[in-house]
């Protein structure tokens, strides 16, 4: 393992350009400015005790590792295998670099979430941790994620905006009802058709029973909650045949 001093950290940090991940390399943060302040750690914080605290012999895929501070976290906890996927290039050298100079072994790969069929494998842990709401298509995403990767727990965090109240719903209601739409605890998942927070890909923002919904639906038990945003799961069988959906690739026309 090479040791970078502080100096060359600081020049490489330059080189790799801004950075999302705020992580302390050699005594140096990456994202000293960061406006959700020392992120992500203040977020790991609220909810590391429900990760398990010996990951020995597992194996874990962090899906949208951005800098890679999850992935490091991971492998602290002893895992064997960590795979960091990213569609990003810029924030996947971050991730190896913070890998290097921590001295953990990550593989890391450019795919997206909808790409994860590639990977031909199952884990024992996915992390899925704020990449919901920046997708077009959140529920295709949650069934490829149960379809082909998720060998038990996963690990779900999501912004949310709207209600935070749950509440039962029923299996079916009958076409004439309407009063349970506009409802605090009906799942709501509001569509964002421009930007939000600067950011064009913001697309959703679901309330909290919509997460929890959208969890169940494709076949993901909730174990845990123990952060407003963030739901501890366990695979499962979904509860209807429907899930992940394949589109035919056409030549594009004008």
């Amino acid at each position: 393992m090479r040791r970078y001093t502080p100096e060359e950290v600081r020049a490489r940090l330059a080189d790799l350009g801004e950075w999302f991940h705020n992580i302390e390399l050699e005594g140096v943060p990456t994202a000293p400015d960061h406006f959700l302040h020392d992120y992500p750690n203040v977020k790991w914080k609220t909810f590391a005790h429900a990760v398990p605290a010996d990951l020995t012999g597992k194996t874990v895929l962090d899906i949208g590792c951005n800098g890679g501070f999850y992935a490091i976290e991971m492998k602290r906890r002893g895992a064997e295998r960590v795979v960091g996927l990213d569609t990003d290039e810029r924030y996947l050298a971050q991730a190896r670099f913070a890998a290097e100079v921590t001295g953990q072994e990550i593989e890391f790969r450019n795919l997206s979430v909808y790409d994860v069929a590639k990977l031909e494998e199952r884990f024992d842990l996915v992390l899925f941790l704020g990449v919901l709401y920046h997708l077009r298509h959140p529920l295709l995403a949650l069934d490829l994620i149960h379809d082909h990767v998720a060998g038990d727990l996963m690990i779900l965090q999501s912004m949310q905006r709207g209600a935070t109240a749950t509440a039962p719903v029923r299996p079916d209601y009958d076409f004439w009802e309407k009063a349970q739409f506009d409802t605090p605890a009906w799942p709501k998942l509001h569509f964002i058709e421009q930007a939000y927070a600067g950011d064009w890909t913001n697309w959703w923002a679901p309330n909290a029973a919509c997460t929890e919904a959208m969890l169940r639906s494709s076949g993901f038990e909730v174990l845990e909650h123990p952060e407003a945003e963030v739901f501890v799961c366990r695979r499962a069988e979904r509860p209807t045949p429907d899930g992940a959906v394949y589109p035919a690739r056409g030549e594009a026309r004008a």
